[in-house]
């Protein structure tokens, strides 16, 4: 049994950094703080943190948009991707992570977590997500199909804990050449695993897009699961 609730995390200018927990009713366990797509903090990626806090995790997810003009959910209607793109193209990154360290200490200081912090973030959020193994301290992160990571690849060197780059070989948004640069990169680096998928898109872990591959989210969550249960 979940229970779940949304709550403040800061408030600046009127505007307040609003996020979704679910956790387990009882028990003390892991955290995992989850970094959404452009479309922000929707059902989807609620249903991530469900998923994670059924499985024993404390699961947060900020809105990462909270300053925006529109910080609101948006809905994967095709007139509207490119309200969502611009939104994403817009967020100031350094300002994001700040934003993503502040929930990780939060949810590490309460009392129902162990301590122990992971990342999990999809599409502009995985690129974030490695971030945060680069500056917010995680002891694990896991970018899926992250967009731009080979821009912050100079960072690397600030990673310490286990890292896995999910990539779909069928990616229109993140393209052959920037999973191979980043792939190259990061080859040797202790605990950084890249784990590529041939026939999956863009959002294959995304049941509510027509790029979904349940194989490959399988797969992909496996390792996921084994990487976050070391944690425990």
């Amino acid at each position: 049994m979940i229970e779940t609730e949304t709550l403040t995390l800061a408030t600046e200018q009127g505007r307040d950094l609003n996020a979704y927990l679910a956790r387990p009713k009882r028990g003390k366990g892991p955290g995992v703080v989850v970094l959404h797509d452009m479309f922000g903090l929707n059902e989807p990626i609620r249903g991530i943190a469900d998923r994670c806090a059924a499985r024993g995790f404390a699961a947060l997810v900020p809105n990462l948009f909270w300053r925006a003009a529109h910080p609101a959910a948006i809905p994967y209607d095709d007139d509207r991707h490119a309200q969502a793109w611009d939104r994403l193209k817009a967020l100031d990154l350094d300002v994001a992570a700040r934003d993503i360290r502040l929930a990780v200490d939060w949810l590490r200081g309460q009392d129902f977590v162990n301590g122990k912090i992971a990342t999990v973030g999809f599409c502009g959020g995985g690129r974030l997500a490695f971030l945060a193994a680069a500056r917010s301290g995680v002891d694990a992160a896991a970018a899926l199909y992250g967009l731009g990571i080979s821009q912050h690849l100079g960072e690397l060197g600030r990673i310490g804990c286990p890292l896995q780059l999910h990539y779909g070989l069928s990616d229109q948004h993140v393209s052959k050449a920037e999973i191979d640069a980043v792939a190259a990169d990061v080859r040797g680096h202790p605990g950084t695993e890249v784990f590529l998928y041939p026939q999956a898109g863009h959002s294959f872990a995304n049941p509510m897009r027509p790029t979904y591959d349940a194989t490959a989210t399988a797969q992909a969550w496996s390792r996921i699961d084994a990487m976050l249960d070391k944690l425990r």
